[in-house]
């Protein structure tokens, strides 16, 4: 079965959607399918739509270039028609308008079969921006009709249909061949080192975790707890929820901002760390349930973890620590108590995600769609 893998951005090596998406098609490959994928490029100022190493599309540069980009997607549909592409796998970028509709159209009248990954859901919460919201006002206007013309939604939520397009539910996978398993247990007598890895947006509610720390020092306390914080902030919200609460209260030797990180640099944050931090105010986009790519690429290096909603894969873990969905601050004397007690291994917490390989999530979606064609 050929299949084409189609994104509305670029890939970077230090984001973690861009390593999901590599992760998914590397899984659709295992699967033995045959995988193209289309992504945006830029070079020199020209703008390039993609399909593996090949230009699809020259798109220039300059204002029109950017409009081209978010509305020319015939070139993609005639090339899945002219490639005799069977099945069509889109990555959301909330951008349901008459030109994803006609798009999507015209791969279903050729019989192509179209599904869409909405990567969280409900996703309204998470614009605030004015030009956000006038994005998210015209995804609103299109979306119900674009979820007419595709045969499933992918979901990693509770979700039975979205839109009024049925679902087929997945967990967010790993690639364990790309994960190194955390090889340390590192002496935490005198004190704890905790990270938090992520493009920071008020949603992953690390700023509760730092007003947690905010408190405890104030006790002056003689056990050190250490707060890594991975990623760069997604924008001035997030680094004024979270900068003036460090400088004011001089938590600078405590929670130490990284930057983004990848690959051995990586690796290495993570030896040092003892446990990890997930979402931890998902409430605030609206979000109850969901499966986190992040929690399982913590279970995956072997790592405790903290978190706020729902997940149905880590719920009962016994190496995970739960914390209310609102707005208080975090007890680190809970964190370092459940810490304390903790007794299990890093290859046992890995083991215990097994089931959820990028490769076992992909085939729930290539039988559906086998089944449904």
């Amino acid at each position: 079965m050929k299949v084409l893998f189609l994104i509305y951005h670029g890939f970077s090596e230090t984001n973690g959607i861009s390593k999901k998406i590599c992760y998914q098609v590397n899984a659709l490959k295992k699967c033995t399918l045959d995988v193209c994928t289309c992504y945006l490029s830029e070079s020199d100022g020209n703008k390039y739509r993609m399909i593996d190493n090949n230009i699809l599309s020259d798109y220039g540069h300059g204002f029109s270039s950017k409009i081209l980009k978010r509305i020319e997607f015939n070139s993609i549909a005639d090339y899945a028609i002219r490639k005799g592409i069977h099945f069509v796998y889109i990555r959301s970028d909330h951008n349901a308008n008459p030109f994803t509709i006609n798009m999507v159209k015209k791969m279903r009248k050729a019989n192509i079969c179209v599904v869409m990954e909405i990567p969280t859901y409900p996703y309204d919460n998470e614009y605030s921006s004015t030009y956000g919201k006038i994005i998210l006002f015209i995804d609103k206007c299109f979306r119900k009709t674009l979820a007419k013309y595709l045969y499933r939604i992918i979901t990693f939520s509770d979700y039975k249909s979205i839109f009024g397009t049925p679902t087929i539910q997945i967990s967010n996978g790993i690639d364990f061949d790309k994960i190194k398993l955390k090889q340390n247990i590192n002496d935490t007598f005198h004190e704890l080192h905790l990270i938090g890895v992520a493009e920071i947006h008020y949603w992953h509610g690390f700023d509760r975790l730092v007003q947690g720390l905010v408190n405890y020092y104030k006790g002056n306390p003689d056990y050190k707890v250490f707060f890594h914080i991975i990623g760069d902030f997604f924008g001035e919200r997030e680094r004024n929820d979270i900068l003036p609460l460090i400088g004011t209260h001089h938590l600078e030797s405590y929670i130490i901002l990284h930057g983004a990180k990848h690959g051995e640099e990586l690796d290495l944050l993570f030896e040092q760390s003892d446990m990890a931090i997930g979402s931890l105010a998902r409430h605030r986009s609206g979000i109850t349930n969901i499966k986190t790519l992040k929690n399982r690429e913590y279970a995956a290096r072997g790592l405790s973890f903290i978190y706020s909603e729902q997940d149905s894969d880590f719920e009962n873990k016994p190496y995970i620590l739960k914390v209310p969905a609102d707005e208080s601050p975090i007890d680190i004397n809970l964190i370092i108590d459940f810490h304390r007690k903790l007794n299990i291994s890093p290859i046992d917490i890995r083991n215990s995600i097994q089931s959820l390989s990028w490769e076992e999530q992909m085939k729930k979606v290539i039988t559906t769609v086998q089944t449904t064609r």
